[in-house]
């Protein structure tokens, strides 16, 4: 188990990620389907082309990192037993495309949760940048040249708070959108993409995580 205490999780793997500007990912509705409070393996679908996503940063060595709120375990609705399966048949899946994630880190206080997980605000709940920085910390990675994915305009604040280079909407919803492009800033580029696919296609295409780009 990778728990740093009741309401956090961490795993990290173990290569060396020194100076990588890393892609940050939120994961329902942008690598898998967003069924609200995912709590079964057997419930998860993959998002069509976020494997092959995933892979074409593997293959570039980019860091790939998952931050997400979990707040069904604080509610009650499921417990970290549950979320290891769901990651456990997310890894499986991703392998089965050559795909990995490097670290993934999740955040279950709610204000609204049971105790000891009713925390109003915690540090690494999204919007806040605790998870990317945490991340950042402990992979000492480049966090000005890295970039977030995500499908609500919390995963882009929380991006932003943490002082990454932009982040890229993943929502047909158009509150989301405005909200997101309200962040937009000479420091924080805010992109509007259809999938996970398309946002990292962008991405390379780009050349956003060159050093060259962001010298």
């Amino acid at each position: 188990m990778a728990i740093d205490d009741v309401g956090l999780w961490c795993q990290i793997g173990r290569a060396d990620y020194a100076g990588r500007p890393a892609l940050f990912l939120d994961r329902d509705g942008v690598i898998v389907v967003d069924t609200r409070y995912l709590a079964r393996s057997e419930d998860l679908r993959m998002i069509e082309g976020a494997a092959a996503a995933i892979a074409r940063c593997n293959a570039m060595g980019i860091p790939v990192v998952v931050v997400t709120n979990q707040s069904g375990i604080a509610r009650g609705y499921y417990e970290w037993d549950d979320f290891h399966a769901v990651q456990a048949a997310l890894c499986h899946a991703l392998a089965a495309a050559g795909a990995q994630l490097d670290a993934v880190l999740a955040c279950a206080y709610h204000a609204e949760g049971l105790r000891p997980m009713r925390v109003a605000d915690h540090p690494w709940r999204k919007p806040n940048p605790g998870m990317i920085l945490t991340a950042g910390s402990r992979m000492s990675l480049d966090l000005s040249r890295s970039w977030i994915v995500g499908d609500r305009s919390h995963d882009l604040a929380a991006g932003m708070a943490a002082g990454l280079a932009g982040g890229t909407l993943l929502a047909s919803d158009d509150a989301e959108r405005q909200q997101a492009r309200s962040l937009a800033s000479a420091q924080f580029v805010v992109e509007i993409a259809t999938n996970l696919a398309d946002a990292v296609g962008g991405l390379i295409e780009r050349r956003l995580f060159a050093k060259e780009e962001h010298s």
